[in-house]
């Protein structure tokens, strides 16, 4: 049976860790554009290989379909789009709304918040030694979960108190493709509203004033933009904003911070050398990128026109899945690429994607992942695991696998 005729399900992660599947790698020998059954039944052709994949990312004949909209139904049933996240938008849109966003997370203003993440990082820590039972602790509950929300409340204006609202529907979406489309609809339309909803109340506070301030939050920041008469972007474009920032920055920074914890705490004499460095944590960050998955298999384009990868067809509406967390281990990019090296430089892994639509949050999530490096190592050097590695339990409920515990003594 040729690669065109057959039809594989998508690689499943070994129990127990976060991937990538080790099936991968014969994928990027053997099969390197190869049509799959994806978890919701839809077919997609997944495409392995680094350079394969950082080109997919990059090409303009494959584009991200809005979650309500894929896969396409037809007839009257078909239910009215989704706002576009940042992902979806296309063209001239994206490209305005994308220069406003830019500067929001650029040096200076990461610079602005890091004192903020820093101590965020030092009360969560000081407080789990405090509560520490018998000197063991659970660095999950106490640091790696709680840390990313704090930063997401912090940096883009959610009300922390409002996460029993806004959290189940984005969970929800992240394990979108086992989800029926109703389910995703539904998630969406609920996430939706309620970024309109705090939106209108951020709006009745602030009173229609037109500048921001470098202390207010990015929720605010953007109206002010948006309020502005030569403005690039809408009040609808920020409420797309605040719906991609619980998608792309919750769930996947608290499992990638489990996963680059348990990794580091499993590699003690590279540990050690980190803690003895401390500047060469940013190197080490960007191993850890690629090391750990961000996400295995769950980046759906579509193709706008017919096209060949491999020999393989890909015809126009077909999807298109490309793999970072394959293409990241692949050796014809990476010398010994299943090994964590926190030395590896250059390291030009593909963690946030490629191209245009390269996460736009990548140097938030990179500042947060080295100061909660940095703040453990200073706070507790001597940490390790308080149970071998192999007990350790696992919540596989999502794509993005990542420990359910890390307990640690110190």
């Amino acid at each position: 049976m040729s690669h065109a005729e057959a039809l594989i399900p998508v690689p499943e992660v070994e129990p127990g860790t976060a991937g990538p599947p080790c099936a991968y790698a014969r994928l990027r020998t053997e099969a390197p554009v190869v049509k799959a059954r994806l978890p919701n039944g839809e077919t997609g052709w997944l495409i392995s290989r680094y350079e394969d994949a950082r080109a997919a990312f990059a090409d303009p004949r494959l584009v991200r379909p809005l979650l309500s909209a894929w896969p396409p139904r037809e007839g009257s049933d078909a239910p009215p789009p989704c706002l576009p996240t940042f992902l979806e938008m296309t063209g001239a849109h994206h490209e305005r709304v994308r220069r406003t966003v830019l500067p929001l997370f650029g040096r200076r203003r990461l610079a602005f918040m890091e004192p903020r993440v820093r101590t965020m990082a030092e009360e969560l820590l000081d407080t789990m030694v405090a509560g520490a039972d018998g000197g063991v602790a659970d660095l999950v509950a106490s640091y790696a979960e709680p840390l990313p929300l704090r930063v997401l409340c912090a940096t883009v204006g959610l009300p922390y108190e409002d996460r029993e609202i806004y959290l189940p529907h984005t969970l929800a979406l992240l394990g979108a493709s086992g989800l029926t489309m109703e389910e995703v609809l539904a998630a969406l339309y609920a996430l939706q509203d309620y970024a309109s909803d705090l939106i209108s109340r951020k709006e009745r506070t602030d009173g229609g004033k037109e500048a921001g301030g470098e202390d207010e939050d990015y929720i605010r920041l953007l109206l002010a933009e948006a309020r502005r008469p030569d403005s690039e972007i809408t009040r609808d474009d920020v409420v797309s904003f605040v719906v991609t920032m619980l998608m792309a920055g919750y769930k996947t920074n608290i499992q990638h911070t489990g996963n680059a914890l348990l990794a580091l705490l499993t590699h003690p004499e590279q540990l050690k050398t980190l803690r003895e460095a401390p500047e060469r944590t940013g190197t080490a960050v960007e191993e850890l990128l690629r090391y750990v998955p961000l996400m295995n298999a769950i980046n759906i384009l579509v193709a706008t026109e017919d096209l060949t990868l491999h020999g393989q067809h890909i015809r126009a509406g077909d999807a298109v899945v490309p793999v970072p967390a394959s293409a990241n281990r692949d050796p014809e990019a990476f010398a010994e690429p299943d090994r964590l090296d926190l030395t590896r430089t250059p390291n030009a892994h593909i963690a946030f994607g490629h191209g245009p639509h390269a996460c736009t949050g990548g140097h938030l999530t990179r500042m947060q992942l080295g100061i909660a490096i940095q703040v453990l190592l200073e706070r507790l050097p001597g940490i390790e695991l308080a149970v071998a590695a192999e007990t350790i339990p696992w919540d596989e409920s999502t794509p993005l696998r990542a420990p359910a515990r890390l307990p640690v003594r110190w």
